[in-house]
């Protein structure tokens, strides 16, 4: 692990090229929320490509419009989500249909993390635009 932020609603654990989000019980993942991953991905994450992984471990509630937000950071080229149960389950394959990028969901953190790190040597080196 390379940082960790407790943003209030959630605790977000950021490595070379992922991020892992756990949200904290009965909050919200909505729009609110989602312009302090964008500041995160902006510090961690600029003209880098990068995963971001959804650890379901606590019950919350998610806003799929979020998924339209994050379509827009350009280096954000995947999600994966691991629930943990079937309702959870039930709710990413919903949000999936939200997102237009690689949308995958596992049973266990370790395969999400493997396939992040193919997604990202599988993906052609981009170059971003610097952020003014």
């Amino acid at each position: 692990m390379i940082h960790y932020y407790d943003i209030g609603h959630a605790e977000v654990f950021v490595f070379d090229h992922f991020i892992i989000k756990q949200v904290k019980e009965g909050q919200s993942s909505d729009l609110l929320n989602t312009s302090e991953l964008e500041t995160i991905v902006k510090e961690h994450f600029e003209n880098k490509n990068m995963v971001y992984i959804s650890n379901r471990v606590n019950s919350y509630s998610v806003n799929p419009l979020v998924y339209k937000e994050f379509e827009k950071i350009p280096n954000l080229i995947a999600i994966a989500v691991v629930p943990h149960s079937n309702s959870m389950r039930l709710s990413a394959e919903l949000e999936s249909k939200f997102f237009n990028k690689p949308f995958e969901i596992f049973e266990n953190l370790n395969t999400a993390v493997s396939w992040a790190n193919r997604i990202i040597e599988t993906t052609n080196t981009q170059t971003f635009p610097k952020s003014s």
